[in-house]
């Protein structure tokens, strides 16, 4: 199991751009949000016992060694862009192909 050793904060700039910030360790999170519990539930098992803070949604794994934290604005914006983004399909045939392989089977048929 992977030491998370990076901590990771990413916000929204006043001007819409991503603003990320990555600590050493957890302490000056500590200082800045307020804590309001441990993760104990998290399937990747580096993560459990991390601080959850008020104003940020994780831990969050990213990567082997770095612990995630978002903004409610910018956890929602990219999830938001992650569920619209549909991976393309190949398909194995084209319609034209479809019918070229039809039409065949069926002169091969009338044929016998």
């Amino acid at each position: 199991m992977a030491k998370k050793d990076t901590f990771r904060v990413v916000t929204r700039g006043s001007d819409g751009s991503l603003l990320i910030r990555d600590y050493p360790n957890c302490d000056p999170l500590l200082k800045m949000h307020l804590q309001i519990g441990t993760d104990d539930c998290s399937t990747d098992l580096a993560l459990r016992g991390l601080p959850i803070f008020r104003g940020l949604i994780g831990p969050m794994p990213e990567g082997k060694n770095i612990v995630r934290y978002e903004s409610p604005e910018v956890f929602e914006t990219l999830t938001k862009e992650w569920g619209t983004n549909k991976p393309r399909r190949r398909r194995r045939r084209t319609a034209k192909s479809e019918v070229a392989s039809n039409s065949a089977a069926e002169e091969t048929a009338s044929q016998v």
